[in-house]
């Protein structure tokens, strides 16, 4: 069998990818919002097999994050490497904005936040010129968040603060183009090259380029622009929303660029949220051409010749047995220390009095430096179209207290299934959240438009449960079986297409998982778990075309 880049290289919500070569390995870190520990990292020597080692920001005093507005937190970042170290910068949108962390070891530890002052923007990026000066990248915003430029700053590394002004460079290839950003500079034949994402992070996103004989510009945008998008291939094409590119060079001179895309299903639904993919490039004429001959991405393409990477595959079921938990692992908002705990091969989450049970949102950007509050919910990434969960719950409810198993959006957006207290006993019970939003990344201000429907209910006095939730593109069914092996349907036919973030908003995919709360009040008190399991359908990871 020809050994081949299979797409997505990383399924489920990965995006902004940024990679880096150094010698024979390959490094590649995504976005991680307002999931903790952030910005995961992945390892590869042969582009085709990626295996996590760690998370940039594994530390609370590196991240610092709100379980409110999920899309908030940590946004796109950039890896590079110099002279025996790695550098993240990146930008936590609610706690200090921009910084730069390091690490002699891409698997950590990694820094403290180097916070960079008197920058603006999003999507800083570095880059290390021959003649030893550094350069520090960034989106330049607008009252507008309309006619965006890309600017540059000298910087020094050994203080990491800004050198001298900062110069507008490029604003995009088109005329009034909405959001030019995601900046990475590269320099090849005497030439720098810019690499910008234009046209927003949806379906009209793509990636375009220009080239300047000096860094400072005047940079000449590429008469093909853009290289890579699929908004011309419509709405019911299988990879939608292609952009944020990062361009890797191989040791035999072939060249690679790291993108974000969607798989929607089910109608133009994109529960997974945007992922990484990975295209070939080549030279043409001083001008990068992606994905050559078609200029597209494409569900598969031959690999380098390199070594095949072995990486084990994740763990479908956790028993917790193990003193830590596995990286695929992300709690929501940064964990206080008795969020979670592992005794006796289970987990247990604390009663926390985050609840999902929002009655009222703020606009996007209107929360400046937010208290720290996080949200008793460990789970994972969505990463198929067809899957299973299932986990053993072990919990008797008082009143306001829930637990139980969740497929999380965002902040208004879930169906879970869980044991509750009301006036007639204790059940079990399927709710679906949801609000009215205004486009993609705009929530309405000052509404109440919050709302939870109960999808079906059970009485249930059993302490101890298992449940499950079967999921077939956009139709879910939910179960639940006691002791005794009875298992008991607690709704089906539930529609999951508000999940996608076209509907839902925000920029995150599913995530589905544990969770635990007071709504409200804080308890000292625990769900347990004894296991949980995830498993994918495999069958919808290469699609016929």
């Amino acid at each position: 069998m020809e050994h081949c880049i299979k797409n997505p290289i990383l399924a489920g919500s990965y995006p902004s990818p940024s990679i880096v070569r150094v010698e024979d390995d390959f490094y590649l870190v995504c976005a991680s919002y307002s999931y903790f520990p952030g910005i995961p990292i992945f390892h590869s020597r042969d582009l085709a097999h990626w295996e996590q080692i760690g998370h940039v920001l594994d530390r609370k005093e590196q991240l610092p994050l709100n379980a409110e507005m999920m899309s908030h937190g940590i946004w796109a970042p950039t890896i590079r490497y110099h002279d025996g170290l790695f550098y993240v910068s990146t930008t936590n949108v609610d706690h200090g904005f921009n910084f730069i962390v390091t690490a002699a070891d891409p698997a950590g530890p990694w820094s403290n936040p180097y916070w960079i002052r008197g920058t603006y923007g999003i999507d800083p990026s570095l880059f290390f010129d021959e003649d030893g000066k550094v350069y520090y990248l960034t989106t330049g915003s607008s009252p507008e968040y309309r006619n965006q430029n890309i600017y540059l700053s000298e910087f020094d590394i050994r203080h990491f603060q800004l050198i001298g002004l900062r110069t507008a460079i490029w604003n995009g290839a088109m005329k009034d183009v909405w959001t030019p950003e995601a900046p990475h500079l590269y320099k090849k034949d005497d030439w720098y090259y810019l690499i910008t994402a234009e046209g927003g992070t949806e379906h009209f996103h793509a990636v375009s380029v220009a080239r300047s004989r000096n860094i400072c510009g005047p940079y000449e945008g590429y008469a093909g622009n853009p290289v890579l998008t699929h908004r011309h291939l419509g709405i019911s094409y299988p990879i939608t929303n292609v952009g944020h590119g990062d361009l890797v060079e191989l040791k035999d001179g072939s060249w690679y660029m790291a993108v974000l895309a969607s798989r929607p299903y089910g109608g133009y639904h994109k529960n997974m949220g945007r992922e990484a993919f990975l295209v070939p490039v080549s030279w043409e004429n001083g001008w990068p051409l992606v994905s050559p001959g078609t200029g597209k991405v494409e569900w598969s393409y031959p690999a380098p010749k390199l070594p095949c990477f072995h990486v084990e595959s994740e763990a479908e079921r956790d028993e917790f047995e193990k003193d830590r938990l596995d990286f695929y692992w992300i709690f929501l908002g940064t964990p206080e220390e008795n969020t979670c705990r592992i005794e006796e091969s289970r987990l247990k989450l604390r009663l926390s009095k985050f609840s999902f049970k929002k009655e009222k949102f703020d606009a996007f950007f209107e929360k400046i430096e937010p208290a720290v509050q996080s949200a008793s919910f460990l789970g994972r990434r969505q990463k198929h179209m067809d899957f299973d969960i299932a986990a053993k719950l072990e919990f008797s409810p008082k009143e306001q207290q829930t637990a139980g198993i969740m497929l999380l959006q965002n902040d208004f957006h879930l169906l879970a299934l869980e044991c509750a207290l009301t006036e007639e006993g204790s059940v079990i019970r399927v709710v679906k959240g949801y609000a009215s939003l205004e486009g993609s990344l705009t929530f309405k201000e000052n509404t109440d438009t919050y709302q939870r429907e109960i999808l079906g209910q059970l009485m249930w006095e059993s302490p101890v449960s298992v449940l499950k939730v079967k999921v077939r593109g956009q139709d879910a069914a939910f179960y639940v079986r006691d002791e005794a092996g009875k298992q008991t349907v607690a709704a089906e036919h539930v529609d999951c297409s508000f999940l996608g973030f076209e509907t839902s908003g925000g920029m995150l995919g599913t995530c589905v998982g544990m969770f635990a709360s007071g709504n409200g009040r804080d308890y000292d008190e625990y769900a347990a778990f004894d296991w949980f399991e995830y498993r994918g359908l495999e069958s919808d990871k290469l699609i016929s075309m």
